[in-house]
């Protein structure tokens, strides 16, 4: 075959799939979708997201659905009216996958997760494809209460869906979908805001220098993408009701922390929320994984960072402390907290959330 032969085959043959799957094509800027988490539009076509939980949620008519992606854009949770959620993956030779069909009725709603981490990758939406004829219905409501993760690895659900322990972190094995901060959301009915990144710390990052490093949560909490300066965050289109800061494990896990720096860090980024967020109350949070001298270090520096905060007459800051994970419930990758573990979490965090907001 020539190679004008074969390129016209494959171009009939992805319009034939299309046609197969759907024939109307909404566009990622339709007012009916509503975007939940750190998108970038500067292409509105074609919206940028890399923070996993960051979502998308529609109403629709029709029978079916599929989504359109940018090739290679990873993976996310998906869910049609209330059906379990599951898993897709855009692979590099992927751009549009079916998220139901033979749908009954004539009213549902599609949700869409990205569910791990894609700084790399950069994943991209490209709308939606419904039957011929079929159309986005008005946009879904939001909850009114609006809750905000700052977090690391834990809270990005790093390897969350790993056998045990000994099994090493990947895209694939990591689902943000099972984390505390999804089940938090989910249980208080609120809208579910991420800014996490495996590895990152308050002050420095995983194995980090002692002094402290640059590419810091502090820093890239001002812009939209991590890693990322092109467009920096609009802080007031999202004022949470509750910010959750869960940071500290990787300035702890390795030897040469500086409690003093951590601590420092801290007492300036509360600081900087409180500034740009003032109504919003402030849960300064320690992990699960740390055990030994440096959770007790990590502990005190926490305190310390809360008592002088609140002395300084900030208000609305809390503090709060998971239990250490002991292998009871499993384990992740790289001896994560597992699904269990997780929800083991939430199980704690939501009390404790629902004690300061009066929330039922």
């Amino acid at each position: 075959m020539t190679k004008k032969f074969l390129t016209i085959a494959a171009v009939m043959l992805a319009a034939s799939m299309t046609a197969a799957l759907a024939t109307t094509r909404i566009s990622p800027a339709d007012k009916g979708i509503v975007y939940t988490g750190r998108v970038n539009f500067t292409n509105p076509e074609s919206p940028l997201m890399v923070y996993p939980g960051t979502s998308i949620k529609a109403n629709f008519s029709g029978s079916e659905i599929a989504m359109a992606a940018k090739p290679g854009s990873g993976y996310f949770m998906v869910a049609v009216d209330n059906t379990p959620a599951r898993k897709i993956f855009f692979s590099k030779s992927d751009s549009i996958i079916t998220i139901a069909k033979g749908l009954k009725g004539n009213r549902h709603t599609v949700e869409v997760m990205l569910v791990y981490e894609g700084y790399n990758d950069r994943p991209e939406f490209r709308g939606f494809l419904l039957d011929d004829g079929a159309r986005l219905l008005k946009a879904p409501q939001t909850p009114q209460r609006r809750m905000e993760y700052i977090g690391n690895s834990i809270t990005c659900g790093y390897g969350s869906e790993a056998a045990n322990g000994d099994e090493h972190f990947s895209d694939a094995n990591s689902n943000h979908y099972y984390t505390y901060a999804v089940a938090t959301s989910r249980a208080l009915n609120a809208q579910h805001h991420v800014v996490a990144r495996s590895g990152i710390g308050m002050y420095r990052n995983y194995d980090g220098k002692p002094d402290g490093d640059k590419d810091i949560m502090p820093h890239w909490y001002n812009y939209t993408s991590l890693y990322d300066d092109s467009q920096l965050w609009d802080h007031s289109s999202y004022e949470a009701d509750v910010i959750c800061i869960a940071l500290g494990t990787n300035d702890f896990s390795t030897p040469g922390y500086k409690a003093e720096l951590y601590q420092a860090n801290y007492e300036k980024f509360v600081a900087y929320l409180r500034k740009i967020h003032p109504k919003s109350k402030i849960v300064m949070i320690t992990g699960p994984m740390l055990n030994g001298e440096a959770s007790k270090v990590h502990v005190a520096a926490v305190d310390g960072a809360y008592r002088n905060l609140t002395a300084a007459g900030l208000k609305d800051i809390y503090r709060f402390d998971f239990s250490t994970q002991t292998g009871s419930l499993g384990y992740g990758a790289d001896y994560h907290p597992s699904k269990a573990q997780h929800q083991k979490m939430a199980n704690e965090l939501i009390p404790f959330v629902r004690k300061i907001t009066g929330w039922k």
